[in-house]
């Protein structure tokens, strides 16, 4: 079941007033999901967030509950939306959800493409200087979908698993090879051509594919 629904708008982000879309509020009623993403969300910079191969944002709940513990002076700021997310959920982790997971969501219908790759906007969110580098760690990113067919989606809404690969690869494997120092030539290769993966990160992937095997 979707726990949330988050749209923002682009805006100043302290301290510095960049622009991000990364602060979102909760909705109430059904928003309507397309191929570029929830009517009425924004993002500020569309080469790392938003496009077709990552529509929407999901972030799981339990999350917060890692965040709040490391940051017990900060824990009232962890809450479920404030890290730009699109969608929350409990029971769905990067342990559990593989690339090309197909889900019915509302009345949507969404794969999942590539993890979320934090950077320096979670730190400036909270106030931190290190939220960014344990997000990375511990591997807590949550990840992007694609949108196969568009409908609506609301908060108690079913979040239901429909499709997932024959050779799956979790969310959480594919970050931790991605962050290996010298991953093995054949699993990256697998990785880089899973279904669903998105075309980014499938040439990053091959990028340094091609690069282990000539300095192999």
């Amino acid at each position: 079941m979707i726990d949330a629904v988050f749209i923002g708008s682009v805006r100043p982000l302290p301290p510095e007033g960049h622009p991000s879309g990364i602060v979102k509020q909760a909705v109430s009623g059904p928003v309507l999901l397309g191929p570029q993403g929830l009517v009425g969300d924004a993002q500020a910079d569309r080469r790392v967030h938003g496009g077709p191969d990552k529509a929407l944002h999901h972030y799981p709940a339990e999350h917060y509950a890692i965040l709040q513990a490391a940051y017990p002076d900060s824990a009232a700021k962890f809450i479920p939306g404030s890290i730009g997310e699109n969608v929350s959920t409990t029971g769905w982790t990067e342990d559990a959800v593989c690339v090309g997971d197909v889900f019915r969501i509302g009345s949507a219908c969404v794969q999942v493409t590539q993890p979320r790759s934090p950077c320096w906007k979670i730190n400036a969110r909270y106030g931190l200087e290190d939220a960014l580098q344990l997000v990375a760690e511990r591997g807590i990113t949550g990840w992007y979908c694609r949108v196969i067919d568009g409908g609506t989606i609301a908060a108690g809404d079913p979040f239901e698993l429909l499709a997932r690969n024959p050779d799956p690869v979790t969310l959480r494997r594919l970050w931790q090879v991605t962050r290996s120092h010298r991953p093995e030539a054949e699993e990256l290769s697998r990785l880089a051509w899973t279904p669903g993966l998105s075309e980014s990160w499938a040439e990053k992937l091959r990028g340094r594919l091609e690069w282990l095997r000539q300095n192999g």
